[in-house]
Parts: structure tokens; sequence; C-alpha cells
């Protein structure tokens, strides 16, 4: 017998079906859309001025990347955790690593042209942190999106996800109110790998190791497993792909880096998500006299000014409803936008609970997948990968609970998950 026929034989890669083509531009969506977007342009410039106009264009090009590259965090860690699929970790450490270059220079002088003085997202360790990252993992899985999925996932016309957005910003506003408590729970403080490490450019390396380390698990893992490939998306071809097209992982990635350092650069801060959805319900819970929302911990030092002032001042909100609005342009120009007519009660119940359960962990854990991973680890955060690696955990008990609310969950028998 040959030492060919003694070799144990691998499972056959499953081919990943031909992507279908892209449909017709939608006119009419793609009309509201830009012109939504040009009214909060204008509206943001002659209120506030040119950085806040800026980042609501930032914002657009963030939603347009997200719905083009259909850059998941939701769906990465079910499929890891389900199948052993990895690309979308993969595509995760890269969109990290490259962020964290591009910001080093500019964290490590803590300078800015447009913004002046700039400061990462560094935030404790703790208890509080722990608890919020497992709630908001499980959150994201049965409410079906994450923090950005939430927002492009509106953009594209997804009606299911309002209510998944709902329930964020109740979810955020509860948190906020709750965060006083939390933040005296115990916790070792904040921690940077700069200092950790003893130099900005020592815990750039460290970061850069890490994720190397983490794409080789994920391959190891793909190796063992054989998970079903991706599913393919509607696209374009040649030139058309641009705009109308799906973009591979690893350009949403590099989009995506380009145009957080464009926010961090404007606004002094990294692009975040979540402080809009709790501002945007403490501020209806005090109009409705629910709450008085000033009171809160949350809101008070520098964040009373956030309270008392225009949505359209806040460096978070403008680069939501540029989201909104980008994903939006993306998902008419790729004739994609679709409203759902009906949303089957489960699935409804999954997406507020989801949204509930994701808006109070990310005040606890002071971020969600982009303003605590994304942000934190980018910026030499510890809290960063404490989060990641809790939410991964909790990301296990979210895809268990999946079938109770209508989802389905990938599976090895599967042709593409």
């Amino acid at each position: 017998m040959s030492l060919a026929a003694q070799a144990p034989s691998r499972p056959a890669a499953r081919p990943t079906p031909r992507a279908p083509e892209a449909g017709r531009p939608q006119w009419g969506v793609l009309t509201v859309g830009v012109v939504a977007l040009l009214a909060l342009v204008v509206a943001a410039w002659t209120t506030q001025g040119w950085p806040q106009a800026a980042l609501l264009a930032l914002g657009a090009g963030l939603g347009f990347a997200l719905f083009h590259a259909r850059f998941g965090f939701t769906s990465a860690w079910r499929q890891l955790v389900s199948v052993g699929q990895g690309r979308g970790l993969r595509a995760h450490s890269l969109l990290l690593a490259l962020t964290t270059v591009l910001f080093a220079p500019v964290l490590a002088m803590g300078l800015a042209p447009v913004a002046g003085s700039v400061s990462g997202n560094v935030a404790p360790v703790g208890v509080s942190l722990v608890v919020g990252a497992f709630v908001f993992a499980v959150g994201m899985q049965i409410g079906g999106a994450c923090a950005s999925g939430t927002l492009y996932a509106v953009g594209s016309g997804q009606t299911s996800i309002l209510l998944t957005l709902g329930g964020f910003v109740v979810g955020a506003t509860v948190g906020a109110a709750h965060l006083g408590w939390w933040a005296r729970t115990p916790n070792i403080g904040a921690v940077s790998l700069a200092d950790v490490f003893g130099s900005y450019a020592a815990g750039v390396v460290v970061t850069l190791v890490v994720l190397a380390l983490i794409v080789t698990v994920t391959i190891v893992v793909e190796r063992r497993r054989t998970p079903p490939p991706i599913g393919p998306v509607p696209t374009a071809r040649g030139l058309a792909r641009v705009l109308r097209g799906s973009w591979p992982l690893w350009v949403g990635a590099a989009a995506l880096a380009v145009l957080n350092l464009g926010v961090l650069l404007v606004s002094g801060s990294p692009w975040g998500v979540t402080t809009a959805f709790a501002l945007w319900g403490s501020k209806a819970a005090g109009a409705l006299g629910i709450a008085d929302p000033s009171t809160w911990t949350f809101w008070s030092g520098d964040r009373a000014d956030v309270l008392a002032g225009s949505v359209l001042a806040e460096s978070t909100s403008l680069t939501d409803l540029g989201i909104i609005v980008g994903a939006m342009v993306a998902s008419a120009l790729a004739g994609a936008f679709t409203l759902h007519q009906r949303v089957p009660g489960r699935l409804a119940l999954g997406a507020v609970v989801g949204g509930l359960l994701m808006g109070y962990g990310a005040r606890l854990a002071y971020g969600c997948n982009i303003g605590a991973y994304l942000g934190g680890i980018s910026s030499l955060s510890l809290h960063g990968w404490v989060w990641g690696a809790v939410a991964l955990v909790g990301t296990v008990l979210g895809v268990r609970l999946r079938p109770l609310f209508g989802l389905s969950r990938p599976q090895s028998s599967d042709s593409v998950c």
C-alpha cells in the first residue's frame, strides 16, 4: 500500500457559489439619501462649524464602506465559535493593525491639526467592563447586529433592526443612569500598553505581534474544522464594483481604518457609536419628564455640556447619522435597499431584547465593538483586549440563545455560512 493511500483523507473544500449580480440602482431611494446627507451637512456646518460637517461626511464614508464590505463583527464571532470560520476575525485583526499604526504617531504626540489635543480610548479594567462586554456580546447575537452593524442595517432598509436600535437607545440610557454605581465596583484603573512596555512604539509592536498570533490561531482552527465558506453577496463587475458591488474584506478594513483616523483628527477621539444612543435617550427622558439626566454620573464633568448642547454638536451623533445615510446611498446604488414589510414576533422580541442588552452593556464596558474593542485596542488600552476576550465568551451563550428568537446559527453541514 502506498503512503498516499495510508494518509488520512481531508474533507474536500466546498466551493463558494458565484456571487449574483447587483440589482439596478434605486434612483428614488438614492435621491432621498443624497438630499438627506446634504441637508445634514449644511445644518451642521451652519450651526456648529465645518468640523462637525466633516464628521457627518466621514460617517457617510463609514456607512458606505461598512455596507459594501459587509464588514461584520457579530457574524464574524458567530461563525468562529459555531463552525471555526476565521475569515471575519482575520479581517478584524487587519483593521485593528492598520488603525493602531495610523493612530500611533497622532496619539503619541497628543496633537492633531483640526482637533488640537487628541486622546485615545483608554478605560478602566474591572467588574463593570467584564459584565458589560459579556452582556453586549449576548445581546448582539440575539439582536442580529452589533453597534456599527445596527446603523448600516437601518440605513439599508432592514426594518427589524429599527427595533434593535430602539432597544439600544433605551438600554444605553438606563446604563448611563446606572453607571455611577458600576463605576464603584472593583477595578484596577485604566492600563495603557505604552506605559506597561515603556514606550508607545513598544506598545504598538506588542499589539501587532498579538494580532499576528490571533491570525495564526484562526488559520489553524480552520484547517482542523474545515468550516463552510462565507456566503457570497451581490456584486458588480469591473470599475462599477467600487460604487455598486461588494468589496473584499481587506479593502473594507483599509477604508474603515483611514476613515477612523479622519474621525480622530477632526474630533480628537477615535470613532465611537453608543455615546450618541445614551445622549438621544437621555434628552428624550428629560424632555418627557421621566428623569433628570443631568444628575447622573455619566453626564457629569465635561459631558454636562454635551447633554445641554445640540445633538449636531456631539461627534458620535454626527458619525452615527452619517453611517445611516451613507449606507442608504450605498444600498440604493447596489439596488439592495429593501424594507421588510412584516417582522415575525420572535424576531421582533429578539431585536428589542438584544438592543437593550447591547445598550446597557456598552455603557458598563465603556464602549461597544467600535469604541471599546476597535478604539480601545488601537489606542493601546488593555480594556480593549479584555473587552474582545470576554465578548468572545459571551458570543458562545448568545449563539446558543438565537433559536429561541427564531434565528439560525451556522452548522458545519451548511454549504455556506
